[in-house]
């Protein structure tokens, strides 16, 4: 099976790339499941039932969120409701959604998808090493097929979880620095690997907002608000082909497109 999996989409128009490629990527590379990170679809910090509902009309199958999962309060319903928003798994203390998901994709094979987030210059969270092996237990009763969406802040703790899940999942990637990375490989184990999906959203922009706005915040030290960055968009993710019995990883694509 082949599974597109899409970096942060960032506002408007993050929204209007997944419009403009989703289905295309479908129909050309034959994907037969969409995963998206959603935690800054809505004007750049959480999800509404709006943007949910396009981007589930854009194509995406289910969705990943972050440390601004809760951006926007009607995430919470859009959990409750439609069970293809996940939270990371390894939140501290007793946070509404869950961590992870079974699904079944268009060739009808079940997937199993798990939301975890970092510890480094993170919003406060258990050990993601620790929670996620006993997720991992649980979905392999069901499916050998599982992919996981760390969101972290450095690319050493993605890196080390990529090697620790090394054979024990098909693919790990990497969310949240919005910068794509070139190192997408196959690990010794079988399992895909990229230490960052990259952003779906505004080029002209710093990780999707205004940079005049991030630049003189970085020059003067002023705490201006931010904003949303406009203009020509970036597609950005991964297309993992999987061994749908063993849950392999047997090929990956590393996709940047621009407007």
């Amino acid at each position: 099976m082949k599974v597109l999996c899409v970096g942060d989409v960032v506002s408007r128009v993050g929204r209007d790339m997944l419009f403009k490629y989703v289905d295309e990527l479908k129909y050309q590379k034959d994907i037969d499941f969409v995963i998206v990170n959603g935690e800054n679809s809505s004007h750049g910090r959480g999800m509404t039932r709006s943007t949910y509902n396009e981007m589930k009309r854009a194509g995406a199958d289910m969705f990943t969120m972050g440390n601004h999962v809760w951006g926007a309060k009607e995430v919470v319903h859009i959990m409750e409701k439609e069970g293809d928003v996940i939270r990371p798994l390894n939140m501290q203390g007793t946070q509404p959604g869950r961590g992870s998901v079974i699904m079944t994709a268009k060739n009808g094979t079940k997937i199993g998808i798990i939301n975890l987030i970092g510890q480094v210059n993170m919003v406060p969270a258990n050990s993601p090493f620790d929670a996620v092996l006993a997720e991992i237990k649980k979905i392999r009763e069901v499916t050998p097929v599982i992919f996981v969406d760390f969101h972290a802040e450095v690319t050493s703790e993605k890196m080390a979880m990529g090697y620790f899940l090394d054979g024990k999942v098909s693919a790990m990637f990497g969310t949240h620095t919005h910068i794509q990375t070139a190192d997408a490989k196959i690990l010794d184990g079988g399992t895909g690997y990229i230490t960052d999906l990259g952003m779906t959203g505004p080029i002209d922009s710093v990780l999707g907002m205004n940079k005049n706005i991030i630049i003189d915040r970085f020059v003067s030290g002023t705490q201006h608000k931010f904003e949303i960055a406009t203009g020509k968009g970036q597609f950005c993710g991964c297309v993992f082909t999987v061994n749908d019995d063993d849950g392999k990883c047997t090929d990956i694509e590393r996709l940047y497109i621009e407007e």
